[in-house]
């Protein structure tokens, strides 16, 4: 009885170490954006955007598009990310129709530039990834902006994140 005893405590002790030696030692964590003051790309929702007021947007965006030879997809949403207005330009990839829409639904609804997620992927934290399966990385999405309130979002896609990013800003010029 003693021996099964003594067997069985050093069953246990070993078990016991053995589970102590797999414990992995904790390390510092990165940063999580650190703690500002004000929560970053914190600017309010306004109403959102009209029809009316998409139409100008687009046909802004698709005439800087023409006159420089750049077959795009643009696309305005809501403040929700939800399509308004859409214009495929002859000629224009047939993938970027759905790219564009996303750039746009994930500038209105991050309310911030696609650009800031395209930096941080480049830079090789995926961690926004992980956030939102949908969310476009790529230039060329941009909050549609009025009296300091977004109230919808533009994405452009079909050249380069560059050509994206000028004909979106043609686009936001026709709400001023």
């Amino acid at each position: 009885m003693i021996a099964r005893f003594l067997a069985a405590a050093c069953l246990l002790g070993a078990a016991t170490v053995s589970v102590a030696a797999q414990t992995p030692e904790l390390k510092p964590q990165p940063s999580a954006g650190g703690t500002p003051d004000s929560v970053p790309f914190g600017q309010p929702y306004g109403t959102p955007i009209g029809l009316d007021a998409a139409r100008r947007v687009v046909a802004a965006a698709e005439a800087e598009a023409g006159k420089r030879n750049w077959p795009m997809n643009i696309a305005v949403v809501d403040t929700h990310g939800d399509l308004v207005h859409f214009s495929r330009m002859d000629g224009s990839q047939f993938v970027s129709v759905g790219v564009s829409q996303r750039k746009a639904r994930t500038a209105a609804r991050w309310r911030r530039e696609t650009r800031v997620f395209f930096n941080s992927y480049a830079t090789g934290s995926a961690y926004y990834g992980t956030l939102d399966p949908e969310l476009a990385a790529s230039p060329g999405g941009f909050p549609l902006v009025v009296e300091g309130r977004i109230v919808g979002a533009i994405g452009c896609s079909g050249g380069t994140g560059d050509q994206d990013t000028v004909v979106c800003q043609a686009g936001i010029a026709a709400l001023k």
